[in-house]
């Protein structure tokens, strides 16, 4: 009977710690979060009602360039992480993660909305799906442009013996032209500066308001409407 008790503890350990895992991780965070949102296929809503909407990423001023990839984007996440061992014990330790976001537009049905994220202080949740994955080992030399990435953040791929590290990378990227799902409380602004190649002096905005954060992804599951 003791024996039954231990096991039945411990597998309930494992099994809070594994809906832990699944429910705090930062795509359900943001999955759960636009579930509250009220979705809408086209601008027409009133002011500061909290929606979401799907459209075509455009950029507002020159668009960032991701690192690995050179595609031109509104914003990407990336992070390098090297795999260590101490004794028997293997981990992987995080290098490099870093997150740019821009300004952007998003194009509905012929119109535009205005997304103005803060990355200080961080004023939004996100999760973007990863578009590109390198690796690196012993017998795995990093490919040129892993390389250049590694160099750029001054990271070296060999270790003290001349032998490659074992490195991961992943890019994750608000790409131009991406069909991209946003949530925030909508306004309508009136423009001081016209945007530059638009006509607006009124545009609609989705913005953090209060306790209402900006939710930003390109998850494909949660496309409103085709854009």
């Amino acid at each position: 009977m003791n024996t039954l008790l231990v096991v039945l503890f411990f597998l309930s350990i494992f099994i809070l710690v594994v809906f832990a895992i699944n429910y705090y991780n930062t795509k359900q965070v943001v999955l759960r979060a636009l579930s509250k949102l009220t979705p809408k296929s086209y601008i027409q809503f009133n002011a500061n009602e909290a929606i979401t909407l799907s459209g075509r990423v455009q950029y507002i001023d020159a668009p960032l360039e991701a690192p690995f990839s050179k595609r031109k984007c509104v914003g990407y996440v990336i992070k390098i992480e090297q795999k260590t061992q101490i004794g028997k014990n293997k981990q992987w330790n995080t290098l490099v993660e870093k997150e740019v976001i821009q300004d952007f537009l998003l194009a509905i049905k012929g119109t535009h909305v205005m997304v103005k994220p803060k990355s200080a202080p961080k004023d939004y949740l996100s999760y973007f799906v990863a578009d590109k994955k390198e690796t690196s080992g012993i017998l795995n030399a990093p490919s040129t442009h892993f390389e250049d990435v590694l160099e750029r953040y001054g990271i070296r791929s060999k270790n003290r013996f001349g032998l490659n590290k074992t490195m991961r990378y992943t890019e994750r990227v608000l790409e131009i032209g991406e069909t991209v799902t946003v949530g925030g409380i909508a306004k309508w602004k009136t423009l001081d500066t016209p945007l530059q190649g638009y006509n607006y002096s009124k545009i609609a905005t989705l913005e953090t308001q209060d306790q209402q954060q900006l939710i930003i992804t390109d998850l494909p599951e949660v496309i409103i409407n085709d854009v």
